[in-house]
């Protein structure tokens, strides 16, 4: 179902919504949104056409005076988008759990009204309801997210660095990652080393000509443990800043060792994730896993031993998996009982080799499974901390990280909240610079792949340096 905007400004945001409602299957017909302005007054206009019957739905909107030229521009798509959610609804007889939102950030959108003055907190969730059509429980986790992210601090001195090693044992069939197999990048591991120590050697420059303040370090992936010992010593050795949070994601537990977790520990790095996505074997084979129960259960005790905040993922609908198998995941992360639990809805992305195959994907069953997860967690004390969508996430869903303790990932909340800028190293890392007083921000990308990143590193150096100028 494709949509027609005149003003070609919305008709992207627009057309995540058609999405939303529709599947690629379903009958095709088109869609033409057309607007004019008078004085304050918007009218807003769609034509549904199904070669058949064509009809016409009109709505009128009024937008304040005196507004800023882009908060007028933001008002005017969320009316555009609210007037086409009532359509598509009342056509279709379906709500969505997140009404007409289609952004990545939910708690984001909404602090920003509450930091403008247009609402107060306390009746955030309300408002969701009320203007966005967003369902109750959504509502609800959204206020108590915001509740719980006590860690925002808005400073523009403020940065989180960001590593990246795009490289994994194997390729999960779900993934839509720029992620390297092993086997087909051994021979550029080390070059690939030698280019991110080098950008790691220029940002360090950079960090102090600017008098930078690093407030956590992250290294992801791909899979960062992949790397040999050796390997992962030398590049921890490169990065000295004294941060009270440093994660390394080591995502696969058939890479983990108690070699590898004692170097982590010797660098100070005091988080890891080891992400099982499900307690089932059949299904960690079916999509491409090579891990055991026993190798999660093994890595999981002795990341214990040295003390690690341990973070575990879990994906709701993978394929294969009912609910009762995903309520069976969720009780045995509970008995482990790590500091953080994120909770993936699964993502039906282009590039990912289940897109083309996900005829064993339960899609009706995901939305029991996250509120089971939800509930369960929060039964168990565990308290939800950030939140970030997906397009093609299935049932227009989300992901959901827990925590308990006080455990919180400093780093997700600020790059999921756009609070901090973010130094990006490596291929298909990306540099983010945060405006807190104007309210902007600007993204830089590096090369998404390793053989172009190794071949362009002194570029990626020289734009690092002009993008933090």
């Amino acid at each position: 179902m494709k949509i027609v905007c005149d003003s070609v400004d919305f008709e992207k945001d627009m057309q995540d919504l058609v999405n939303l409602f529709y599947d690629e299957g379903d009958k095709p017909f088109s869609i033409h949104h057309s607007d004019s302005m008078i004085d304050s007054t918007i009218t807003s206009k769609i034509e549904i056409d199904d070669g058949l019957n064509k009809k016409e739905y009109v709505k009128f909107f009024t937008i304040p005076s005196g507004l800023q030229p882009l908060r007028e521009k933001s008002l005017k798509k969320s009316d555009f988008k609210n007037h086409l959610y009532q359509v598509l609804s009342s056509i279709t007889k379906k709500s969505l759990p997140w009404g007409s939102l289609t952004g990545v950030r939910p708690c984001k959108f909404m602090r920003e009204m509450v930091e403008r003055g247009e609402i107060k907190e306390h009746i955030v969730s309300e408002v969701m309801m009320k203007e966005y059509f967003v369902q109750e429980d959504k509502a609800k986790l959204v206020f108590e997210i915001m509740k719980n992210q006590k860690c925002i601090i808005k400073n523009d001195k403020l940065v989180d660095l960001f590593i990246n090693i795009p490289i994994c044992p194997t390729r999960c069939n779900y993934c839509s990652f720029i992620s390297n197999e092993l086997c087909t990048v051994v021979d550029k591991v080390e070059k690939y080393l030698e280019c991110l120590f080098k950008e790691l050697r220029a940002v360090k420059e950079l960090i102090a000509e600017k008098s930078y303040i690093v407030r956590t370090i992250y290294i992801g992936g791909g899979t960062p443990t992949v790397l040999t010992a050796e390997q992962l010593d030398r590049l921890l050795s490169e990065i000295n800043y004294p941060v009270s949070e440093f994660t390394v994601e080591c995502g696969r537990a058939d890479t983990i060792t108690r070699e590898k977790l004692e170097i982590l520990k010797r660098h100070n790095v005091n988080r890891i994730s080891i992400n099982p996505q499900t307690f089932c074997e059949s299904t960690l084979k079916r999509i491409g896993r090579k891990q055991t129960n026993k190798q999660i259960f093994d890595a999981y005790m002795m990341a214990m031993e040295y003390d690690f905040i341990v973070n575990m993922d879990m994906i709701a609908g993978l394929p294969g998996e009912k609910l009762g198998i995903f309520k069976r995941s969720i009780n045995t992360l509970l008995e482990l009982s790590p500091q953080n639990i994120t909770v993936h809805t699964l993502t039906l992305k282009n590039g990912a080799p289940l897109k083309d195959n996900k005829a064993s994907v339960f899609e009706r069953d995901v939305p029991k499974m996250v509120e089971y997860a939800e509930k369960t967690l929060q039964e168990n004390g565990y308290k939800p901390y950030y939140i970030y969508r997906q397009k093609h996430q299935i049932g227009g869903l989300e992901n959901v990280g827990y925590f308990r303790d006080g455990h919180v990932c400093i780093f997700n909340i600020d790059s999921m909240e756009d609070v901090s800028s973010v130094i990006g190293v490596g291929a298909g890392a990306i540099s983010k610079r945060v405006f807190n007083l104007e309210n902007r921000l600007e993204r830089e990308p590096n090369c998404k792949f390793i053989t172009d990143y190794i071949d362009r590193i002194d570029e990626m150096v020289e734009k690092k340096i002009k993008f933090f100028s």
